[in-house]
């Protein structure tokens, strides 16, 4: 069940399609494991469907239909882009859509075994997005903030599940964030969201970037650091000099929330693992390797 005490089931899905797209209701409906705000099915080989979950899913899918066909053109990754827009209705009172499908594996479920060539690919994509936002684009309501900010949700997770003998070193990484200077350019496209789940994987290196639901206008230290959850160790030196426009102080951030990312991911898998509501088991792994990589200092 979601939040909306709907259960989606591929037989609602393909009423939907019969009743609004119905050239699209012969392909074939596969559920697609995983998701947060919203529960995924691919239609056929090249598109997929997006069923809110959550009650503010369908604002998420708003925004990315607003500005995915803006963005994604320049971006030199695949990225998902709206195809159709499924109307709120008797069997499912909330709005849909139909998106193209990225091809690849997420992370979570595989490894990038190059990861030079991922490390240019995330620098490249990052760069291409990384630019000065209109005045009218979105600002996040629960991300996007100097790091001082977020100390509430940092402690939570710290005191959840850093392992103790890493205790200090994962505190004093997050206080030198806390310590550097505010972001002090125009507010950049950030995608806001980077983490294993959400970028996708094939021939061993980074292939696809999905799930912009929480993209907004501001601080490119939200993205950035991606260098260390995403990718594998001793590749984020690697990435700064292909990316080339990190300062200091932005990389500082960038660290810092790097290591609250690795504390979240760890806490979302350590519910997976007991079967709490919202869990995700093959987050956990990935947040401790990202923190692991975040300990092991500056961008090495």
């Amino acid at each position: 069940m979601t939040d909306l005490e709907i259960e989606i089931t591929a037989d609602l899905v393909h009423d939907l399609l019969q009743e609004q797209h119905p050239d699209l209701a012969g392909l074939a409906i596969r559920e697609v494991v995983g998701g947060w705000d919203n529960q995924q099915w691919r239609l056929g080989d090249d598109l997929a469907v997006r069923m809110p979950r959550t009650e503010r899913a369908p604002d998420l899918q708003r925004k990315e239909c607003r500005w995915l066909p803006i963005l994604a053109p320049r971006l030199p990754l695949p990225v998902p882009n709206p195809v159709r827009i499924g109307e709120p209705s008797a069997r499912f009172p909330k709005p849909w859509t139909i998106m193209t499908w990225v091809p690849g594996e997420p992370l979570d479920q595989t490894s990038i075994s190059r990861g030079n060539h991922a490390a240019d690919n995330l620098a490249a994509f990052l760069t291409a997005l990384h630019v000065e936002a209109p005045d009218d684009a979105p600002i996040s309501s629960d991300r996007g903030d100097h790091p001082k900010k977020c100390t509430d949700g940092f402690d939570y997770f710290f005191h959840a599940v850093a392992p103790e003998h890493l205790a200090d070193e994962v505190r004093a990484v997050w206080d030198d964030a806390v310590a550097a200077p505010e972001w002090e350019g125009p507010p950049l496209w950030v995608h806001g969201d980077l983490h294993p789940a959400n970028v996708v994987v094939s021939d061993g290196t980074l292939s696809g970037v999905i799930d912009f639901g929480d993209m907004f206008a501001g601080d490119p230290a939200w993205d950035l650091a991606a260098a260390w959850v995403i990718l594998p160790a001793g590749a984020a030196s690697r990435f700064f000099d292909a990316y080339a426009q990190a300062d200091a102080s932005t990389i500082r951030r960038a660290r810092g929330l790097a290591a609250l990312k690795g504390l979240f991911l760890m806490l979302m898998g350590q519910n997976g693992d007991r079967g709490l509501p919202g869990g995700k088991p093959t987050w956990g792994p990935a947040g401790r390797a990202a923190l692991d990589r975040v300990l092991k200092g500056g961008l090495m």
